[in-house]
C-alpha cells in the first residue's frame, strides 16, 4: 500500500501538483452524499440517470455487435469499442480510436495510456467511474493509423449521440485528432490546449492524449494545467 501511495504522489510531484484538496466533494463516491450534498463527476442517481443508460444502450443497439458501416469492419478489427462509464456523467474524455487492448478487451483505454488516463482522473479527485469515457471511432483502424475522412463521417453521429445522451459539464478531447475532430480544425493540438471552447452546451478542454505523456514525460505539466481548468468548472468556481 505504502509504495501505491509512493508512486501516486511520484506522479503527482509529476504533474505539478502542489497540494489537495479537504474539501468534502472532491471525497464523495459515486452514490453518496457529501456535506454539501453534491456529486461533482456524476449527477444523483435518479429517473434521469435510466434514461440515459438506456438511451445509450439503445445507441449501442443501434450499431450492433457487427457494423459495418465503414470499411473497417474488413480490416481486422476485433468488435466495437463502444463506451463506458457514468451514464449522467459531468465530465467525458473523447479519445480518436481503440488500440490493440481496446479491440481485445472491449473498453476504451485500458492500455498503459489507459492506465495513465485514470491516474489523471483521480488527480483531480475523482474515480474512472465517475466519468465517461469514448472514442470518435468505434473500430481500431489497421495498424493503429489515424481514422480517415469516411470512417469518421460514418461514426461521429454516434458520438455526437452519446454527447447528448450524457450531457457532460466538460468534455475533454486526448490528443490532435479528437480535438480537431470535435473542433472542426485542422489547428495542432499544441495551439487548441490551454484554452476552453464552448461546445453543445459543454466546456471543451483539449488536451495531449495520455499515450503522449507516455513519450513526453515533460508535457504532464501541461496536461496537469489543463485538468485544474476541468476541476475548476466542476467544483463552480470558473
Amino acid at each position: 500500500m505504502s509504495r501505491e501511495i509512493a508512486d501516486h504522489l511520484r506522479y503527482y510531484a509529476e504533474l505539478g501538483v502542489t497540494g489537495v484538496s479537504r474539501s468534502a466533494q472532491w471525497r464523495t463516491r459515486p452514490g453518496e452524499a457529501s456535506a454539501s450534498d453534491s456529486i461533482p463527476s456524476g449527477r444523483r442517481p435518479d429517473a434521469g440517470d435510466t434514461d440515459a443508460a438506456k438511451s445509450l444502450l439503445a445507441i449501442r443497439t443501434e450499431i450492433g455487435p457487427d457494423c459495418r458501416r465503414c470499411k473497417l469492419h474488413g480490416l481486422g478489427r476485433r468488435q466495437v469499442v463502444f463506451g463506458v462509464g457514468h451514464p449522467a456523467a459531468r465530465l467525458m474524455f473523447v479519445g480518436e480510436a481503440p488500440g490493440e487492448g481496446e479491440d481485445r478487451q472491449g473498453e476504451p483505454f485500458v492500455g498503459r495510456a489507459g492506465q495513465l488516463l485514470t491516474k489523471i482522473i483521480e488527480a483531480i479527485g475523482l474515480h474512472r467511474e465517475q466519468v465517461y469515457i469514448a472514442n470518435v471511432i468505434k473500430c481500431r483502424p489497421p495498424g493503429n493509423r489515424n481514422p480517415e475522412p469516411d470512417e469518421v463521417a460514418s461514426c461521429e453521429p454516434f458520438l455526437f449521440r452519446q454527447i447528448e445522451t450524457i450531457g457532460p459539464r466538460v468534455i475533454v478531447p486526448l490528443g490532435k485528432f479528437a480535438a480537431q475532430c470535435l473542433l472542426k480544425t485542422a489547428e495542432p493540438i499544441t495551439r487548441l490546449r490551454g484554452r476552453v471552447y464552448e461546445y453543445r452546451g459543454a466546456s471543451l478542454i483539449p488536451t495531449f492524449h495520455p499515450a503522449y505523456l507516455l513519450r513526453n514525460p515533460s508535457a504532464k505539466r501541461d496536461v496537469w494545467e489543463d485538468m485544474k481548468k476541468v476541476r475548476a468548472i466542476l467544483q463552480g468556481d470558473a
